[in-house]
């Protein structure tokens, strides 16, 4: 595992503990893949380095990109508000939400339960709001309909087939919505409360996405690259750029978190458990995690399934990846 034994010894300790089911944990430069390896087992399934797992809300920023890509061509732009992709939006709001508030979760929608009962369109265009927009951030997931309506809208193709398109230029092709990918169970996810196949059927925007570790270490790869493989170098630090840190943030992301929200990306500039702070990523739901370090020159996957995760402080594991460099 070349200078990443710690990292690894982590991701082991997790699993032998029982507070991880599985780890798939890859590590990556601008040279590529450096390291990855896989631990534990889902009941009788042992875990492979190329098993699809439910990324959850590293969707996304996955999302974010494909919507960045519509801005480059014209199509939207930051500025550009959720009424132009669904007029019936917001006839009781007296403000504007644009596609920057929905990126950076300051939108003020409320938020329905991540397995949506009712669909998410409905909650989405229900009325009324949580603050108004640009005001103060909450994390929310139903914001990212808004997003897949005005990608939609913009450019005639659906969110996903947008992923795809941009995916497959950089050997990222097992991003899906597809359960055929046979993606690993979650033990824990109804005792967690959320039922996952009402889940699954919503085909979520902000949490749906399926992937393995080589897909993100294939974005990782490209974001440390910068070479506008997705999205233009000016693109990409637009989408890097704070649009939180002056107004109040909101529970489960209150200020003392020490992050902030970029167009999709969580930027952990003042994360105080972390030694290198110039990084960005997202975690989600079932314990996956991907983030980039760009002036240190590494991005890292870890892949599990597991809801609830007592112990499990992922500040540790990105200290010793930074330290393996």
């Amino acid at each position: 595992m070349n200078n990443y034994t710690a990292a690894y010894d982590w991701a082991r300790r997790h699993v032998d503990a029982g507070r991880l089911p599985t780890a798939v944990l890859g590590i990556a430069t601008v040279d590529g893949v450096v390291a990855l390896d896989a631990f534990g087992a889902t009941g009788s399934r042992t875990a492979r380095v190329d098993d699809h797992y439910r990324l959850f809300s590293i969707t996304k920023p996955l999302v974010g990109l494909t919507a960045a890509r519509a801005i480059e061509r014209g199509m939207l732009t930051p500025e550009t508000p959720l009424t132009a992709a669904l007029p019936d939006f917001g006839a009781d709001r007296d403000d504007i939400v644009r596609l920057r508030h929905l990126a950076s979760h300051t939108s003020g929608i409320v938020e329905p339960p991540l397995d949506a009962p009712k669909g998410l369109r409905a909650p989405l265009l229900a009325g009324g709001r949580d603050f108004a927009a640009g005001t103060a951030s909450r994390y929310s997931s139903v914001a990212f309909e808004g997003i897949a309506a005005m990608i939609e809208h913009s450019t005639g193709a659906s969110w996903d087939a947008g992923i795809a398109a941009w995916a497959a230029a950089i050997g990222a092709d097992g991003f899906t919505l597809d359960e055929a990918a046979d993606p690993h169970e979650i033990p824990d996810a109804a005792a967690a409360g959320l039922d996952l196949e009402s889940f699954v059927r919503l085909r979520h925007p902000g949490a749906g996405v399926i992937g393995r570790a080589h897909d993100l270490l294939a974005l990782g790869v490209a974001l440390l690259r910068d070479d506008g493989a997705i999205v233009a170098p000016a693109t990409h630090a637009m989408m890097l750029r704070p649009l939180t840190a002056d107004i109040p943030r909101l529970e489960p992301y209150p200020a003392e978190r020490g992050q902030d929200w970029g167009f999709t990306w969580n930027l952990r500039t003042r994360a105080p458990g972390l030694i290198d702070r110039d990084v960005y990523g997202h975690g989600g739901w079932s314990g996956t995690e991907f983030w980039v370090h760009p002036s240190a020159g590494v991005a890292w996957v870890l892949l599990s399934n597991q809801a609830q995760r007592p112990g499990v402080d992922i500040d540790e594991l990105d200290n010793a990846v930074f330290s393996g460099l």
